[in-house]
């Protein structure tokens, strides 16, 4: 009888955590299908509003998903080299990758239809914050996290535009291509050529790209953000001047 009673207690118990097992199983479950369901609308809203979208790698632990050793800008990067082409507004297609890549991000490419002004986060903060005051109408804006300069703010706004006359075409000193990223640690214009990830998106040190303000906000004229957030990341820069001069002070050369 009591070894009857010790197999008993045995298997309720384990029918016990197996139940618990299943519970805790279903729900995460459940948390993924609603993620992902969230995730994939995000895009469709993102491709509705007229962003060509195409799939980009993600964070592997501190590493990047492509699995190059060294990899520069891991999970910001395009997964093909055809990504400009390969860039679409098509729901059908946005789909299939979503679902058939559920952890990879998303760029968009700029420069057809959007560029972005891209500026480093505390700066963009204060310029937004701005921006809203004087009642000046601001498209999508998103931002990563991230300490100092790896923190960003995306302003979303209509395109200076791709003429068939390459005479007519506008340089600008600000463009910014993302192999070129880390010279323009201030405003970076991603115009023609160039890409941007685009919320839901994930990058190493559990960090996220996330819209504060969506695309159902029409493209504005860069023209009308451009002054303030310049303004901005000049602000931002002499605060960081200032923060080096006080450091320098502190420890000064050959102590």
């Amino acid at each position: 009888m009591g070894d009857g009673i010790g197999r008993f207690r045995g298997t309720e118990g384990r029918t016990s955590r197996e139940s618990r097992l299943g519970q805790w199983l279903r729900r995460r479950t459940g948390d993924t299908e609603a993620e992902g369901s969230q995730r994939e609308a995000l895009l469709l809203a993102t491709a509705d509003a007229g962003l060509p979208l195409a799939p980009a790698a993600y964070p592997v632990g501190p590493s990047c998903s492509c699995e190059r050793i060294g990899c520069p800008i891991p999970a910001t990067h395009p997964v093909s080299f055809a990504w400009q082409t390969q860039s679409t507004t098509d729901r059908a297609q946005i789909e299939r990758w979503a679902r058939n890549q559920p952890e990879a991000n998303f760029i968009t490419a700029t420069g057809m239809v959007h560029d972005v002004l891209d500026v480093p986060l505390d700066a963009g903060r204060s310029a937004l914050e701005r921006l809203l005051a004087q009642g000046v109408d601001v498209g999508p804006v998103a931002e990563s996290g991230g300490a100092g300069d790896r923190g960003r703010m995306l302003f979303f706004t209509a395109t200076r535009g791709t003429p068939e006359d390459e005479d007519e075409w506008w340089p600008c000193e600000l463009d910014c291509h993302p192999e070129t990223m880390d010279e323009h640690p201030g405003l970076r214009w991603h115009c023609r050529g160039s890409y941007v990830l685009v919320p839901p998106a994930r990058l190493p040190g559990e960090t996220e790209v996330v819209w504060v303000r969506g695309v159902e906000h029409p493209l504005p004229d860069p023209l009308t953000l451009l002054e303030t957030l310049t303004d901005a990341c000049a602000r931002y820069a002499a605060g960081e001047d200032e923060d080096a001069g006080r450091h320098e002070a502190a420890w000064p050369l050959g102590r």
